[in-house]
């Protein structure tokens, strides 16, 4: 006896015998059944993975089929959406379309924990909390993702097709493991890593009350689970580069601080501009000492996170904002701001893209 087990799409039909050359002819498919004999009013069609009933008077609607290929302009003679004689709309898509990076929206965001945003479940059971509500047009997606309960994560292998990706460790550490990356490891507090585009990877164990702050570019990007790949994969290439980018694994322990873009504070780079080529940069930068003063930026979009510690965010022409642990902000490019009255303790997280811009120093001008 056979364990074989399949599964059919069923679309209905009017009349059968307009739909063969169709299914067979312009799509493709190889017909693999037909009956009965003397008045067919059943076939059964397969290709591209995909396996379809075409049935004579059956209940429901035609439906749609997606068709992915690699040669859109080849496929049907280019025609990019048809209709099938049973009414069917086929569309005829990229295999691989281009990863669209939307122009940004530039706004001035400040996002307070203070102010309750909602928890929301996501993927693989981990809580999300929004950072950036508006997404500043669709071009990064900002996310603080917490797991209550520590322990093994339902995660499997994926990869996400993003332009830039960061995962970095607020609270409490987890497991990870990467494509061509060797062993799993543990990302601890205060350290970070980028997924480069489409590396797979998978989150193995959690410790109890992890938090982590995501950075993703653009906001809406697609993430796709690998059931072939197993991981980790073997020998290590950590030298590989996927799109032009390379994993990086910023340790706090290696860290080296230097002055900060503003005064007053000083930075440990994360590397990661040198691995994304210039596409972004990430430095923790925290209170050092000397007065802090008004300052502007050439950036695209400059994120910040509020680690530790408490400050007051001072905008021109805005009413200033006392921040603490949890906060967020986005500063627009060549708005003047000061980061003022800061604490000791003060540490931020601080994402760039570009990796490299221009700080403007306002010098000690009162801009309130």
């Amino acid at each position: 006896m056979s364990t074989e087990t399949r599964a059919l799409v069923c679309l209905p039909t009017d009349a059968l015998r307009d739909d063969i050359p169709f299914y067979t002819k312009t799509l493709g498919l190889r017909m693999e059944m037909i009956y009965p004999a003397d008045d067919p009013q059943v076939a059964v069609f397969s290709g591209y993975g995909l396996r379809v009933r075409i049935e004579q008077g059956a209940q429901g609607t035609p439906g749609t089929l997606h068709i992915l290929t690699g040669d859109p302009d080849s496929f049907a003679n280019g025609v990019r959406e048809l209709t099938a004689p049973n009414g069917t709309t086929i569309k005829i898509e990229p295999l691989n379309p281009p990863l669209v990076m939307p122009e940004t929206v530039h706004s001035f965001v400040v996002r307070r924990l203070a102010d309750q945003a909602p928890w929301v479940i996501g993927r693989a059971g981990m809580h999300y909390r929004d950072l950036i509500p508006d997404r500043l047009g669709g071009s990064i997606i900002a996310s603080h993702i917490r797991i209550p309960d520590g322990g093994p994560v339902p995660d499997m292998v994926h990869y996400h097709t993003v332009g830039f990706q960061l995962i970095y460790c607020y609270k409490g550490w987890v497991d990870l493991v990467y494509e061509d990356q060797g062993e799993p490891f543990r990302l601890h507090e205060g350290c970070c890593v980028i997924q480069p585009p489409e590396i797979r990877h998978r989150v193995l164990f959690a410790s109890d009350n992890i938090e982590v702050i995501e950075i993703g570019v653009p906001a809406e990007h697609v993430t796709t689970i690998d059931h072939e790949m197993e991981l980790p994969n073997g020998p290590a290439n950590p030298r590989r580069r996927f799109q032009g980018q390379r994993f990086v694994h910023h340790k706090i322990s290696e860290a080296t601080w230097s002055p900060f873009r503003l005064p007053g504070f000083e930075a440990r780079d994360t590397g990661i501009a040198t691995g994304t080529q210039g596409v972004a940069g990430v430095q923790v930068a925290r209170r050092s000492s000397g007065e802090t003063g008004w300052a502007s930026h050439s950036s695209d979009i400059l994120f910040t996170f509020v680690m530790n510690g408490t400050m007051t965010l001072e905008g021109e022409g805005r009413d200033p904002f006392p921040l603490e642990p949890g906060d967020a902000f986005v500063i627009p490019p060549a708005m003047a701001v000061r980061y003022a009255d800061p604490s000791d303790d003060l540490e931020l997280l601080e994402v760039s893209l570009p990796g490299v811009f221009a700080t403007h120093a306002l010098g000690g001008k009162d801009l309130k």
